[in-house]
């Protein structure tokens, strides 16, 4: 019995795991007081590419959001800025961790409150058995 906990736990962490790491990345870019947004998936390496390098890439994630891939990417609100007037800031939107943190919160809380109600009504029709097995 305890295995199959067991089993079953690890079901569950590789798929949040693998949910998790399928999140979309974004890189915002601010030169001056200007800011844009760029998809970090646009720069996933092509199908051309063999496996190993896609893996190197994917592992990258966030890394490759930095100062010099912001002016790389000439960007109308960073002509003529040098790398002190660039910041960038790496994101998830949407991402697919959120979202299992949230109906994992629904669920459980849905599920709290039906345990509660079963258990009334439970509780009221053994207190009625009892009523009527004394008469």
């Amino acid at each position: 019995m305890a295995m199959l906990k067991v089993s079953q736990l690890l079901i569950m962490a590789s798929i949040v795991v693998s949910v998790i790491a399928t999140a979309p990345s974004f890189c915002k870019c601010t030169c001056f007081t200007n800011s844009t947004i760029i998809p970090l998936s646009s720069h996933a390496p092509s199908v051309t590419q063999n496996l190993e390098e896609a893996h190197r890439t994917a592992s990258v994630g966030c890394l490759i959001c930095n100062k010099a891939f912001c002016l790389s990417q000439r960007l109308p609100i960073c002509k003529d800025a040098e790398e002190k007037d660039v910041v960038t800031i790496c994101f998830q939107r949407d991402s697919t961790q959120d979202k299992v943190v949230v109906y994992s919160f629904i669920t459980a809380t849905l599920g709290l409150l039906g345990w509660a109600g079963v258990r009334r009504v439970v509780e009221k029709r053994k207190e009625h058995y009892s009523q009527v097995n004394d008469i």
